[in-house]
This record gives structure tokens, C-alpha cells and sequence, in this order.
């Protein structure tokens, strides 16, 4: 496997959060940004709320969905 270099546009903030816990975990800025991204790759939830959606998707079958909410909330007063 190759790496490729990339540069990236962070917040203020974000650098300095990035800056402290590589420091406290004894890692470069890379290898910080690297476990964050194995991490988001691993995350399942993004793949189950993509299934989700997928399953999901039509099944509301009452118009249009804002306006039936706003009048269920105007019951409510």
C-alpha cells in the first residue's frame, strides 16, 4: 500500500485539540489524523443508518410530511 500526501483546512480549535492529544498519546499529527480515519471506516452506524433510510424510504403514504406536522402541532394548542 502506497500513502499519499494531502493537505487539509482545520479550525483553529481542531489543530490545537489534534496538537494536544498527539502529545498526550505520543503520536505524530498523521498518525492521529490516520486512527481517526480507521475509526470513521469502522463506524457501523453510518452503514445502518444508510439501510435505514434505504428501507424506509416511501413508506410515509399521509401527503406531505411538513404540513402534516404542523397541523398534528397546531393541535396541540
Amino acid at each position: 500500500m502506497s500513502a499519499k500526501r494531502i493537505d487539509i483546512s482545520i479550525s483553529d480549535e481542531d489543530k490545537l485539540w489534534l496538537d494536544v492529544y498527539s502529545k498526550v498519546h505520543q503520536i505524530s499529527l498523521a498518525e492521529a489524523i490516520r486512527q481517526g480515519i480507521r475509526l470513521l471506516k469502522k463506524d457501523k452506524r453510518q452503514e445502518n443508518y444508510r439501510q435505514l433510510v434505504k428501507n424506509t424510504c416511501g413508506i410515509w403514504k399521509k401527503g406531505e410530511g411538513l404540513a402534516y406536522q404542523g397541523k398534528m402541532r397546531g393541535e396541540w394548542e
